[in-house]
């Protein structure tokens, strides 16, 4: 939507010596529709952002990387993404690749090749526009990524559980000032050349059993480089333009979610970038009073993949069967995700950040043979309750749950297409979601296909 020209008007009664009034602004440009995880990841962002593609003009990834996977399943085919907006599926849309987000060009070739053999859907399976400032991911990043997890299992007997995308070590090269960009690659192959072999050898001091082939790296850069320079723009210039130009629906797909947040999540056992909507200005470039509507996705239960304090997971029977009706394996790793309860503690923190517009509720399916369904509505330490989400982990693991029951619908939801068409008690889990968190269910998915989305209001 776009706003109104600005204009100043001279009350009545002021003279024209009389100093003019500020006057009142009034927004004008595109807002942004920005789709976020509110738990630890795998809420199905994926399709939601495909429901909201399809007569968007402009969808755009902001951060992260192919730690991250998103699946969508479209006229029966299952497309997987990890570094392409799942937005790229409408082919009216432009896909653009943010600064935020760092990327392993082979793996986003790859990625698009993948997705290409599947069916027509994805003709055009690459992103139309890439920002120049994003961190390049190279192959030892990679396996710096994998060495640091042996080596926190060797010294402490547990790792992070990293996808081993080399994500945290490229970060680590942002913040130390020695990562190389895509506008290094693209300016002079000879300047970037020198720098990347002086941060491999960098590595390789670190890390004296890492084997670095550095020529043959850079013959593949030199090849990647030129099928990436046509789809590459300013990035901070191009969504300016998008903002300030003509009305657009733009889309802003999240990455990972709340509780992965570099800042604000279950830290250390985090991803390395912001995945809260603050990674949305940094990673896009905008300006925060761009910013529309926030979506929050929420499975209808919890799920978590790797280590890390988890409140209400079910590791028994529970837990196995919301993991086999769930199918919940990791899209990026194919690692069984760990089950449990829905934790409303921990959305209502990640709304807390957030500020989110409305949720999107997602596999409620996954729960219609339940006879009885809990949920997490309060964290207790030491048997008093607290008000807030603990951030040091020694904490959160000393938690207990408070849970509310409430009556399970034994019957399939998997065909129902409007909110009335869901059984009462499925309707009363939704609605208690609701007035828990003070936040309005838009969506509720109770399948993998577009079409098992019910959109509420």
């Amino acid at each position: 939507a776009t706003g109104t020209r600005e204009v100043t008007q001279r009350p009545p009664g002021l003279g024209p010596c009389s100093p003019t009034p500020t006057p009142r602004r009034h927004f004008a440009g595109n807002r942004l529709t920005v789709v976020l995880g509110a738990q630890w990841g795998d809420e199905g962002k994926g399709k939601v952002v495909d429901l909201l593609a399809m007569d968007a003009d402009l969808v755009c990834r902001c951060q992260g990387g192919n730690n991250a996977g998103h699946t969508v399943v479209v006229d029966a085919i299952e497309y997987d993404f990890h570094l392409l907006p799942s937005g790229v599926l409408n082919r009216r849309a432009t896909s653009f690749i943010g600064n935020g987000v760092v990327i392993h060009l082979p793996g986003l070739f790859e990625e698009a090749e993948k997705n290409l053999k599947k069916g027509p859907g994805l003709s055009h399976a690459h992103p139309r526009r890439c920002s120049l400032f994003f961190p390049s991911v190279f192959d030892f990043h990679q396996a710096v990524d994998g060495i640091q997890e042996q080596q926190r299992q060797q010294q402490d007997g547990k790792n992070l559980g990293t996808t081993k995308k080399g994500i945290g070590p490229v970060y680590a090269s942002k913040a130390s000032r020695t990562g190389l960009r895509i506008c290094d690659l693209l300016a002079d192959f000879g300047q970037f050349s020198k720098k990347f072999e002086a941060l491999a050898q960098q590595y390789k001091a670190t890390y004296p059993a890492l084997t670095i082939d550095t020529e043959a790296e850079l013959q593949q850069l030199k090849v990647y480089a030129e099928k990436i320079r046509p789809l590459v723009k300013d990035g901070v210039y191009f969504m300016h333009q998008a903002l300030h130009g003509p009305p657009k629906k733009i889309l802003v797909e999240g990455a990972n979610a709340a509780l992965l947040d570099i800042d604000f999540g279950t830290y250390p056992f985090v991803t390395s970038s912001n995945c809260t909507v603050g990674g949305v200005c940094t990673g896009l470039g905008v300006p925060p009073r761009y910013i529309g509507k926030v979506y929050g996705v929420v499975k209808a239960y919890t799920t978590r993949v790797g280590v890390g304090t988890f409140p209400t997971e079910q590791d028994n029977e529970i837990g196995e069967l919301l993991q086999s009706r769930g199918r919940e394996f990791g899209v990026t790793t194919g690692r069984k995700r760990r089950c449990g309860w829905l934790d409303l503690v921990l959305v209502r923190y990640a709304h807390m950040i957030n500020g989110f517009s409305a949720l999107a509720l997602t596999k409620l399916d996954i729960l219609d043979t339940f006879p009885e369904i809990k949920v997490g509505v309060e964290y207790c330490l030491d048997g008093k309750p607290i008000p807030y989400f603990p951030a040091n982990q020694e904490l959160l693991n000393r938690v207990s749950v408070r849970y509310e029951t409430l009556p399970g619908w034994q019957r399939s939801t998997e065909q129902a297409r409007g909110f009335a068409d869901l059984p009462p008690q499925a309707q009363g889990y939704v609605r208690f979601v609701e007035q828990h968190l003070g936040v309005p269910v838009k969506w509720v998915g109770v399948g993998k296909f577009r079409e098992s989305i019910i959109k509420v209001f």
